[in-house]
């Protein structure tokens, strides 16, 4: 790795560390304007269910359906944000990104068997055009209802 490469980042390890600390995991800005939007809608439901695999950040038991909220980055969505890879410590992060993708699979498998419809709701969809994020969420669940 080139001298240039390494000094791109801009913070010290300790200064880096206490931004990524800072990252909440629950409750952020994606997961609370889905709530937000599916609640206007009409549509009840709980969220951080942890008794179910993955911890799913919207649980509509009515229609046997969970929804995941994912940043793109940490969960490599094939937009451009999910792309990206730090050019520090690359090979670390690479590893990273991979289990949280295989979690991700593993955690949807379980509740697939569990018998739940899983849908994914990416961060991009939502600063893109929300209402058409939350409309595919619903063209879901109404098929889901009318099947059964």
């Amino acid at each position: 790795m080139s001298k240039e490469t390494e000094s791109q980042d801009h913070l010290s390890p300790e200064e880096r560390s206490e931004l990524m600390s800072r990252i909440n995991s629950t409750e952020t800005e994606p997961e609370q304007l889905t709530r937000s939007l599916l609640h206007r809608e009409g549509y009840r439901f709980r969220k951080n269910v942890s008794d179910l695999p993955g911890t799913p950040d919207v649980v509509l038991p009515k229609y046997d359906t969970v929804i995941f909220v994912h940043g793109c980055y940490w969960h490599r969505h094939d937009c451009r944000k999910g792309q990206s890879v730090p050019t520090k410590n690359r090979e670390f992060w690479l590893e990273k990104f991979e289990r949280n993708v295989e979690r991700d699979n593993e955690n949807e498998k379980a509740l697939r068997e569990l018998g739940w419809q899983v849908l994914t709701v990416w961060e991009c969809e939502l600063n893109d055009d929300p209402v058409k994020a939350l409309d595919r969420v619903m063209k879901k669940l109404d098929v889901q209802v009318n099947d059964t």
